[in-house]
């Protein structure tokens, strides 16, 4: 019975598991597809706004004009700068201080761009008139700073890649060289090489042989000699020492006597 209830509470166990596990992933599945149904409305919604200061910039005269194309010219550098910092860091961590800096100026933008849409809205066009030169100045003094974050940032971004170009062309320039060194042997030379050698090797040992043959032959005819010569003394010795009739006795070492020369 014991091990019955252990049986179940573990069943238990692990179905409550997976069931937390189940629900779990549900719901940040469902925060993802919110977030992206998110991101969709908002991209739709600058869409919207962008094309729709673009006429008002275009189709009408007047502070209408001037008002949207402020806000035109906000929301595009901002963006173009944000868009430029925030895919240049997954390269260069070092612009996470920009980043900072760039969130810092966006609070400036997003009052500046609230202000510009409320007085769109003012029925006292004078009045509008009569701040358009300090809401320009405004808006070039956050557009400049933001272009000049932007491009800080792809002049940094440029002068890596020249310089990773300039240490590879270097590299290539090596190899080149190298390849275009004809004085080096050839893998297939080498490989010629060592068969020859390794043929010369294997005719080593015949030639010893032969000079191991010829050796012995020279000793086995001074062991002849030696035996000839033995045999004379033997010879020699048993006759009398004093017979003049007796030929001379020759030993191999001796040279045959020239002949004199006729008179």
């Amino acid at each position: 019975m014991e091990v019955g209830a252990l049986v179940i509470i573990f069943a238990l166990v692990v179905l409550f598991a997976f069931l937390g596990l189940g629900a779990w992933a549900t719901v940040k599945a469902v925060g993802a597809a919110k977030r992206g149904v998110d991101r969709t409305i908002t991209q739709a919604r600058r869409t919207v706004e962008d094309t729709t200061l673009r006429a008002k910039s275009l189709g009408q005269v007047g502070v209408t004009a001037a008002l949207a194309q402020l806000r035109l010219d906000l929301r595009t550098s901002m963006r173009a700068t944000q868009a430029a910092l925030y895919q240049g860091v997954q390269a260069d961590a070092s612009l996470k201080e920009s980043i900072a800096l760039f969130e810092r100026l966006s609070r400036h933008g997003h009052e500046l761009d609230d202000e510009l849409k409320r007085l769109e809205q003012e029925p006292d066009r004078k009045r509008i008139a009569e701040c358009l030169p300090g809401l320009r100045e405004r808006t070039a003094k956050i557009t400049e700073s933001a272009d000049s974050l932007r491009w800080a940032a792809r002049d940094r971004a440029r002068q890596f890649a020249d310089e990773d170009l300039a240490a590879l062309s270097a590299q290539i320039e090596v190899e080149s060289s190298a390849l275009r060194d004809w004085s080096r042997e050839s893998v297939d030379d080498l490989t010629a090489a060592a068969a020859a050698w390794d043929a010369g090797a294997g005719q080593g040992p015949g030639r010893g042989a032969g000079a191991s043959g010829a050796g012995s032959a020279a000793a086995g005819g001074g062991a002849a000699a030696s035996g000839a010569g033995a045999q004379e003394r033997a010879s020699g010795q048993q006759r009398p020492a004093l017979d003049a009739s007796a030929p001379a006795v020759s030993y191999p070492w001796q040279k045959a006597p020239r002949p004199e020369a006729a008179s």
